[in-house]
């Protein structure tokens, strides 16, 4: 979520302001030969123009500071919100973009795969070193990949300048412990906060209050979940929607909390056999309350969704397909006998076996027609998913919220148009925020798996209800009737709010307003390391920083991570790439003027 840090730019900048264009000599350089044109090449600014949003404000002055000492002329395109500058850089309105990507699945494919791969859903590179590197790993376990992914930090960041890391965040968030059960609420490295597991700490107001929650992004992308993979849905999503697999709170996966009561991978890591719970339904929406649907969460609703979510076609505007690209196929096992033939990866156990550890009723039979699954008879759902090539990483994709499952039946009776004349102005597709935003659009027709169904929402908030058919008389049945998420952009405005009371729990909280919570009794602050960081991007179409490696190396070079962990009080990390919460490689950028003028120098003189 975005958030606004206010940070004073120190009187020593409109001093760098005002020597950027000298050159000074030393002791050493008289020895030198100068000539007129070196001269000039060390004294000419070089313009750049930086993409950000005002919402990063001190990120923003830190790197200014850093290239105009440098021998930079930083020009500022501040948008207000992730919209106006997702626009600004899709009209290629900048040199260099503060940009930040979050790996949520905990795993370093997810953390390359989108961002730089050739046609990946936000990538703008098209390099094909780079792709060979992503696809290797992709293949490798975790015991092998690591030099792997080194290979690629240096190519990516030192080799070739694509990016310029500055830091790894940490995950935070400040809640009212005189409201909330502390015990209720997680902070997880990766997935989303788990919604079912918010409590009052007076039970008496389950349910009747709401519980409430804050976003700065009022406009959603979509509700359905493989059209959007952003700040603004992916806590929404991931609540709406039940997964195969579910992330632990440090990265490891589970199928706890799942659609699946376990997981098995097949020796030769190219299928993968879920068993499925029969005790969640669709949660639907009459007249803005939640009801049940009637129609179970099963196999035919998985076996859907997987599919859809590796089409890049089966919706306009797939945001998340490179993230499923591996998924082959899916399908239903009837026969228990084919489980009891399969060995698992590394181990001579079989597959049956490890799907049901655990079990109230060991397999009596495999059935097709979901409504005839009945665990409590042994009588359950099997669904086999097999990858393009040996895969783990697949799982964790499995966990993210674009891996949500969705109703067959609804979800083809909504989405009727051709999808190659999609048309805007007149098909509605499912998930359409529209057709949740009271007014005269207002048709809701989510069905949704997971623990809560949005009813509706206004400029101001959002309202959820809890799913009255997931997994009830469970541990994991949702505890509160009521969620609320109120938009507040400003994030001294949604600090005030928590202190007031008129919300509960504040996701994201700068890392400079941690002495106010904590001075504050009646709040709590949780943090953790996190998969987020927060690096420069180069343009690579029609600007001088795509064709001059020189020219970005420069701006690389000019990054000191040391500035921003002070100010940031130490509750920043150094970063390499995308890659480095989860992978370390070993490699480090370390700031060196020297270099700076070095490439500068190179470049200025290629534009001779």
């Amino acid at each position: 979520m975005n958030r606004k840090r206010k940070w004073l730019v120190p009187a020593v900048l409109g001093v760098s302001l005002a020597i950027s264009g000298c050159s000074l000599t030393t002791k050493d350089d008289q020895t030198k030969p100068q000539t007129t044109d070196q001269q000039a090449v060390d004294s000419n600014p070089v313009d750049i123009e930086l993409l950000a949003m005002s919402a990063n404000e001190a990120d923003v002055n830190i790197v200014r500071d850093q290239l105009t000492k440098n021998g930079f002329n930083v020009k500022l395109n501040l948008q207000p919100d992730y919209g106006t500058f997702k626009a600004q850089q899709d009209a290629g309105n900048f040199d260099v973009a503060l940009s930040s990507w979050t790996t949520v699945t905990g795993n370093p494919d997810y953390a390359v795969r989108s961002l730089f791969k050739t046609g990946g859903d936000y990538s703008i590179l098209a390099d094909t070193e780079i792709d060979e590197l992503i696809e290797k790993a992709s293949t490798q376990t975790q015991a092998q990949y690591t030099d792997t992914y080194k290979q690629l930090e240096q190519k990516l960041v030192f080799d070739k300048a694509y990016i310029a890391p500055l830091f790894i965040s940490v995950k935070s968030q400040a809640f009212n412990q005189d409201v909330l059960n502390k015990d209720s609420v997680r902070l997880s490295k990766s997935r989303s906060l788990p919604w079912e597991e918010l409590d009052f700490k007076d039970a008496s107001k389950r349910a009747k209050d709401p519980i409430v929650l804050q976003s700065t992004m009022p406009t959603l992308t979509s509700l359905d979940p493989i059209k959007g993979n952003d700040g603004s849905i992916n806590i929404i999503n991931t609540n709406m929607y039940v997964r195969l697999l579910n992330l632990t709170d440090d990265d490891k996966l589970t199928a706890e909390g799942s659609l699946s009561y376990n997981f098995a991978i097949a020796e030769g890591n190219t299928e993968y056999y879920f068993i499925l719970r029969d005790d969640i339904r669709f949660a639907r929406i009459k007249d803005k309350q939640a009801v049940d649907s009637g129609e179970r969460v099963g196999a035919d609703d998985v076996i859907f969704s997987l599919l859809r979510a590796k089409d890049k076609n089966s919706v306009p505007n797939h945001r998340t397909y490179t993230l499923h690209e591996h998924i082959k196929n899916a399908e239903l096992v009837t026969d228990p006998a084919v489980l009891d033939s399969i060995k698992l990866s590394g181990s001579s156990e079989t597959v049956k076996t490890a799907l049901e550890k655990g079990l109230g009723a060991k397999i009596s039979g495999l059935v097709s027609d979901k409504n005839q699954a009945n665990n409590k008879d042994g009588k359950y759902q099997v669904v086999k998913l097999t990858t393009t090539t040996p895969f783990p990483q697949v799982l964790n994709y499995l966990a993210h919220q674009s891996a949500g499952i969705v109703s067959k039946k609804q979800v083809e009776s909504i989405n009727t148009y051709d999808v190659a004349k999609f048309d805007v102005n007149k098909d509605i597709p499912y998930g359409d925020q529209n057709t949740v935003t009271e007014g005269p659009k207002y048709n809701n027709t989510l069905f949704t798996s997971g623990p809560y169904i949005l009813s509706y929402k206004t400029d101001y908030e959002a309202v959820f209800l809890k799913n009255p058919a997931y997994m009830p008389g469970t541990k994991h049945e949702p505890k509160v009737n009521n969620i609320k998420i109120r938009f507040i952009k400003d994030a001294d405005s949604s600090l005030s709010a928590l202190r007031s009371g008129e919300i509960h729990l504040y996701y994201g909280l700068s890392e400079s307003k941690f002495d106010i919570v904590k001075g504050d009794s009646k709040l709590a602050l949780q943090t953790i390391p996190s998969n987020a960081v927060s690096y420069l991007l180069f343009n690579t179409k029609n600007r001088e920083v795509a064709k001059s490696a020189d020219l970005r190396k420069a701006v690389l070079y000019s990054i000191n991570q040391d500035e921003f962990l002070a100010y940031y009080k130490n509750n920043k990390f150094k970063a390499v790439s995308t890659v480095s919460p989860i992978v370390k490689t070993g490699l480090e950028l370390k700031a060196d003027p020297a270099k700076v003028k070095e490439f500068l120098n190179a470049y200025k003189a290629s534009k001779k």
